[in-house]
């Protein structure tokens, strides 16, 4: 009998870690992950560990400053992962085997005073730099309005994108046919590879605190249901458009955050296709739960309990209160980043 991962994969849909981790990503490796994610959080993680110590103190020693060390160290640990990832890149031919890499937060931070220009500037501007050299690096840009401007330079530059913090139908809209725009601006669309991350979870967070007046059945099935419309709409959109590379959807946020629910709700409900980023506490308890899983992607929840969901969410309302949210989780993370650097810098000259 097939292990729970292995029947995910075997339904068609491809593992992804949510982690850099080096460990992590070998062990997860093992288990049939064929690509990674990172962000602030997980490399905040990383050099708090103690693990990187030695590196982080030679970039000290080059007289780097704590953001330059951040994402110093950020390039290094993406790199390491992408290298074990590179077998899969060319023997998909590019399809699949990538590693993201997350712009710079800050860039969203609600306390910046940059201009809106200003932040659709710096998108490109890091997009192109930290991409240059890297075949299976992708560049994480996440759909705020400055980002969402910044995809289609990107995209005809030939940088391969996966476009983040996406929560509805109207700014997946909007990210793909900025990111299509671009890629046709492109002499050939050989290697033209896009995904879009759909964030799961956020959503049944969001309906259990502002919308009670759900029934038990619809409630903390929103996530799902508006990740397989996406799903759905990304499908048919690139079917007739003949190209060599999938243009895949993320099913993102894939870790529950409500108690109540099983450790594998979202892991089950995509099975099938697109591209699953799990946490690796996620693949561990799936793996032990002992589960084996079966396309479920295009199966859909009756159509009254559709009905009542869409009777009941205000999806921009939604949005604009997750978007609201998703800044601030973009950027303070990065800040604390910064300041464990800080730290650690007084703690290993204080030991010198």
């Amino acid at each position: 009998m097939p292990s729970p991962l292995t029947s995910l994969i075997a339904s068609g849909t491809k593992l992804w870690l949510d982690s850099i981790d080096p460990d992590l990503i070998l062990s997860n490796r093992q288990l049939g992950a064929t690509g990674a994610t990172s962000n602030p959080i997980i490399v905040s993680d990383l050099i708090k560990s103690g693990r990187f110590d030695d590196r982080t103190i030679a970039l000290m020693e080059q007289g780097l400053d704590d953001e330059a060390i951040a994402w110093a160290m950020t390039d290094e640990l993406v790199h390491d992962a992408q290298q074990v990832f590179v077998p899969v890149w060319q023997e998909t031919a590019g399809n699949d085997g990538y590693v993201s890499f997350e712009l710079d937060p800050l860039l969203e931070d609600p306390d910046s005073s940059l201009s809106h220009a200003d932040r659709v500037s710096r998108y490109v501007t890091l997009g192109r730099k930290w991409s240059k050299g890297h075949d299976n690096r992708m560049i994480k840009v996440p759909a705020t309005p400055a980002g969402l401007e910044a995809l289609e330079p990107l995209a005809a530059d030939g940088i391969t994108l996966n476009v983040t913090l996406i929560f509805t139908a109207r700014q997946y809209e909007i990210a793909r046919e900025a990111v299509w725009r671009g890629a046709r601006q492109r002499p050939s669309l050989d290697r033209f590879k896009s995904v879009y991350s759909i964030f799961v979870s956020r959503l049944d967070v969001y309906t259990a605190k502002h919308v009670p007046q759900l029934s038990e059945a619809a409630q903390g099935m929103v996530g799902i249901v508006n990740a397989k419309r996406l799903w759905k709409m990304n499908e048919d959109f690139w079917a007739d458009k003949k190209l060599p590379l999938q243009q895949e959807i993320i099913f993102a946020s894939t870790g529950t955050k409500l108690p109540e629910d099983p450790v594998d709700k979202y892991v089950s409900a995509f099975a099938g296709s697109g591209i699953e980023t799990n946490p690796p506490k996620t693949n561990d308890a799936v793996e032990q739960l002992g589960n084996s899983y079966n396309r479920q992607v295009d199966q859909m929840p009756s159509d009254d309990l559709l009905r009542e969901i869409d009777g009941h969410i205000d999806m921009r309302a939604l949005e604009q209160v997750l978007m609201d949210e998703g800044v601030r989780k973009f950027a303070d993370p990065h800040k604390a980043l910064l300041r464990l650097i800080a730290e650690k810098r007084l703690t290993l000259a204080a030991t010198k």
